[in-house]
């Protein structure tokens, strides 16, 4: 009882949470992607919205890549930060462009995806993810470098 009345929030409980949204969202997101990602292998002519003066195909080609190939990244967590950005440009276009005339209803759904990625931007992918485990290589060879060029 004592745990859920303290005020402290231990780094495990956080990273285990992040890992749990990480997965949930992701693994969600890959839902509403792979029919697009088979809509855009298709030989049937592309029915997508043509937004900001791209094609459909276009349109159709980024959207695929924020929820397949962004989701994926945030999956396993690698480069969580970076993989979240082209999915809350995608939500904020979904929300307010696409649905921008519709009920809240309708601008619901990519609300509610968008507050996930907003946060795993702000707070990156905790120590259950790739990221963590690069993350020694990566400073690594980042000091190396740094030596190297002093």
């Amino acid at each position: 009882m004592k745990k859920l009345i303290n005020l402290y929030q231990h780094t495990k409980n956080t990273d285990i949470a992040l890992l749990v949204v990480r997965v949930t969202v992701a693994g969600l997101m890959l839902a509403h992607g792979l029919p697009k990602l088979e809509m855009l292998l298709s030989s049937d002519p592309v029915k997508f919205s043509a937004l900001f003066g791209l094609s459909a195909a276009s349109s159709l080609a980024l959207a695929v890549f924020s929820e397949v190939i962004c989701s994926v990244l945030i999956l396993v967590g690698l480069g969580t930060r970076l993989a979240a950005i082209p999915l809350i440009i995608t939500m904020l276009i979904a929300a307010f462009y696409v649905h921008g005339a519709d009920p809240f209803a309708k601008k619901e759904p990519a609300i509610l995806y968008l507050i996930p990625y907003v946060m795993l931007l702000l707070t990156g992918s905790g120590k259950y993810a790739l990221d963590h485990l690069l993350r020694p290589r990566l400073l690594q060879a980042a000091y190396v470098r740094r030596l190297s060029m002093e």
